[in-house]
């Protein structure tokens, strides 16, 4: 397929059909490397799109020059699988995601674009089957599965096929440059947390954290970005993952001879997370004079309520977005959708936009690498995200705060990447 063209650098934002009623609307397109949205634009006020100069500096359309195209209305039919655990104990889950993308198709699809469910059973070996099954019938890009010894069987059908997938794991070890990986990473998180940290005069930082991959992971960031922060490294301590040693392990953290802690990046959610504060408060560290610091494992209503982790920070999506996407989906589903079902929306409208892209300007949906890889990025619900070589996903996120009982935005994500 060949690499799509931008319009003489003008990178268009396709218009979008909410489920909310709004007035006006067009696809507008910006010169200054801005991410593609997903507007809110009722489907039958959509006329001809606008290609504007400057669209995100102009307060409206009619401060810009601007020029309208006719689009190619006799699209090719496209067909996008997506396979997810339907039956099984991850039943729920998967119906829900598959909920979320139908409802993507719904705001933003147009009428030659069909998504093909498939469902896994929650097995590798039916993941491995609904992807055949997929391609077989069609699918010229895969979305899903979720887990990653799913991800991992489908993955040589769908390179065997030269069909790219974008999964929703978060299993790093499984992405290529044809494994596209939507789960939301420890990396940028961390990479993140410490910036704003080190930008609020916070320097000398320990890292408390299970002994596990996840551990690794954050522990490998926090190497590669401590330093570039400007922040000194005081301890790196690792604990047993079921958290039976915290105590323990918490209590020889706190007699570091290296110097005091001004914060401790605690990559651990739930119980974990909260045992590991109450011992750091209990061993002369409370949250008063050592700043809790973590990654989006920390995005939990009821670690907000924890008093040893009151005023922490962490990296995560801004809810902002989300909350009109909750909204929508009780209102069509009469139920609130998982953290994940985001992923599964973003996704679909990520291929929603590709293809009708490809399709306006050429012969073939946006399906292929490059496409994939556009170095601006797509602004979808979690906010901003683009492909990294490699595979896996790079967000603009947040930086948020436990702040009596609640989780409040203290910094917002970025609109544009770097």
């Amino acid at each position: 397929m060949k690499r799509f063209s931008f319009l003489t650098s003008i990178l268009i934002i396709i218009a979008a059909v909410m489920l909310q009623a709004c007035s006006g609307g067009s696809t507008s397109g910006s010169s200054n490397g801005s991410p593609w949205q997903y507007n809110s634009t009722p489907r039958q006020a959509i006329d001809k799109p606008k290609l504007l100069d400057d669209a995100a500096s102009a307060p409206q359309e009619t401060s810009a020059q601007s020029a309208t195209v006719t689009p190619r209305q006799d699209l090719a039919p496209v067909k996008v699988g997506i396979i997810l655990p339907l039956t099984g104990k991850n039943a729920e889950l998967g119906q829900a995601m598959l909920n979320a993308a139908q409802m993507a198709l719904f705001e933003i699809g147009h009428n030659s674009f069909e998504l093909v469910p498939r469902d896994t059973g929650g097995t590798a070996e039916g993941a491995r089957t609904a992807a055949q099954d997929s391609i077989n019938n069609g699918a010229q890009l895969i979305l899903g599965p979720i887990f990653a010894d799913e991800v991992r069987a489908a993955k040589p059908v769908t390179r065997n096929a030269g069909v790219n997938m974008i999964a929703f794991s978060t299993d790093w070890t499984l992405a290529d440059n044809s494994t596209y990986l939507m789960g939301f990473m420890p990396f940028d998180q961390v990479n993140r947390i410490l910036n704003y940290t080190a930008g609020q005069g916070l320097r000398n930082v320990g890292v408390f954290a299970p002994a596990n991959s996840y551990g690794d992971a954050v522990v490998s960031a926090f190497n590669n970005s401590a330093h570039r922060a400007g922040l000194s490294t005081i301890q790196i301590k690792r604990f047993a993952a079921n958290g039976s040693d915290i105590p323990a392990q918490m209590q020889a953290f706190s007699q570091n001879p290296s110097g005091s802690y001004d914060a401790i990046l605690m990559p651990m959610g739930g119980s974990l997370a909260a045992s590991a504060s109450r011992s750091a408060t209990q061993y002369n560290m409370p949250p008063s004079s050592v700043k809790r610091i973590g990654t989006g494992l920390w995005e939990d209503t009821t670690l907000a309520q924890e008093p040893s982790l009151e005023g922490g920070w962490f990296a995560g999506p801004s809810p902002t977005m989300r909350q009109s996407f909750d909204g929508r989906y009780r209102q069509t589903f009469s139920g609130t959708p998982p953290r994940l079902a985001t992923l599964a929306y973003d996704a679909t409208a990520l291929a929603v936009v590709l293809a009708k892209n490809g399709l306006q300007q050429g012969t073939q949906p946006s399906f292929d690498s490059v496409s994939i890889q556009n170095s601006n990025g797509f602004a979808g619900i979690d906010g901003i995200f683009r492909f990294r070589e490699g595979g896996l996903a790079e967000r603009g996120l947040a930086v948020l705060e436990f702040n009596r009982g609640q989780i409040r935005v203290i910094e917002e994500a970025p609109r544009t990447f770097q």
